[in-house]
């Protein structure tokens, strides 16, 4: 090559041959640090996108540490719609953020430390799990973590099994007022009242695809010990009231209608205080990223499981008109 030729010189030809260099000088096409190399497993998500863009980012905000996502899978969702047809944009989406696109979850994990399982549909994750499970590589897995109790149970066993760190959660466990509430601002929790919106998918339990959101804010202050759940329903929300088994209350209300958001009121031996508002995903992607450094979760698989046994238990008194149901254990 002529020492003189210029690196204007040099790209203009690159140009002129339709060869592009976007990001160039970003970094997302370096090669990424052995040991902070992430991948995703379904593109048919919001979340996987917004997941890139903070972590791949020219300013990513420091706490990430240089973790960055370097291969998604796209295959998500087969049969939903509302998922499959975000595949080919979200696709698209990463790549430009230097992502690049593999064929098999075989030949994700043959290029990442860590996994996201992002795909929305809950019944594919655990044959999705077992096969990064068997590879022994720490995994995130995001709401809902299964579409059966039955399921859920089964990911955490086949976790313990092949001895890989695993947790789940939405990312509502980490919006306003959550930290406050655990570091004792209002002293112990005597009740709690929570809303999100409650969308429905018809292959996934009611509360499974939308109102887990709610249903998460309400264990994450509350705690376990809920043995018992009744649903009540109207055209315009939906009402389900837990009994703990030391006499609390808390309810969960699922926005059917009206103005959709996130929040609730969490009543404590010294104060009342507010959930919310909802602050993003760069609180949870911050625990995840400390998750994948620690091996250590920041959420009991007890609690997780806790929830799906009141949205189960939710689902069968709806069937029963009303009727309390205990939780399974």
């Amino acid at each position: 090559m002529n020492k003189n030729l210029s690196r204007r010189n040099f790209i203009k030809p690159l140009a002129i041959a339709g060869i592009t260099m976007p990001f160039a000088n970003r970094g997302f096409f370096q090669p990424q640090e052995k040991g902070k190399r992430i991948g995703i497993i379904g593109l048919d998500t919001s979340h996987s996108v917004a997941f890139t863009k903070s972590l791949n980012s020219s300013t990513a905000n420091p706490v990430y540490d240089g973790f960055k996502i370097v291969a998604a899978y796209p295959q998500g969702s087969r049969d939903i719609l509302s998922s499959t047809e975000r595949i080919p944009g979200y696709t698209e989406d990463v790549k430009k953020l230097g992502v690049e696109i593999v064929s098999s979850i075989q030949e994700l994990l043959s290029k990442v430390d860590y996994v996201l399982l992002e795909t929305n549909d809950g019944r594919l994750h655990l044959e999705q799990a077992i096969e990064v499970f068997k590879s022994g590589k720490t995994t995130f897995i995001d709401k809902p973590i299964a579409a059966s109790l039955q399921d859920a149970k089964a990911i955490f066993m086949e976790a313990e099994k092949y001895q890989v760190p695993v947790f789940s959660a939405s990312s509502l466990r980490f919006t306003t007022g959550m930290q406050e509430i655990k570091n004792g601002k209002i002293g112990a929790v005597l009740g709690a009242d929570t809303y999100s919106p409650m969308k429905f998918e018809k292959t996934h339990p009611d509360l499974f695809w939308y109102g887990i959101h709610g249903v998460e804010m309400l264990f994450t202050v509350m705690g376990t010990g809920c043995v018992s759940v009744q649903r009540s329903i109207s055209e315009n929300e939906e009402v389900c009231t837990g009994i703990w088994s030391d006499g609390r209350i808390g309810t969960f209300r699922g926005l059917k209608a009206g103005k959709q958001d996130y929040g609730g009121t969490a009543f404590g031996k010294s104060g009342i205080l507010p959930l919310g508002p909802y602050n993003g995903y760069d609180p949870l992607l911050a625990q995840i990223i400390s998750f994948f450094k620690s091996g250590i979760s920041p959420v009991d698989k007890a609690e997780t499981l806790e929830i799906f046994a009141f949205m189960e238990a939710a689902d069968k008194s709806k069937k029963k008109h009303g009727a309390r149901i205990k939780l399974q254990s």
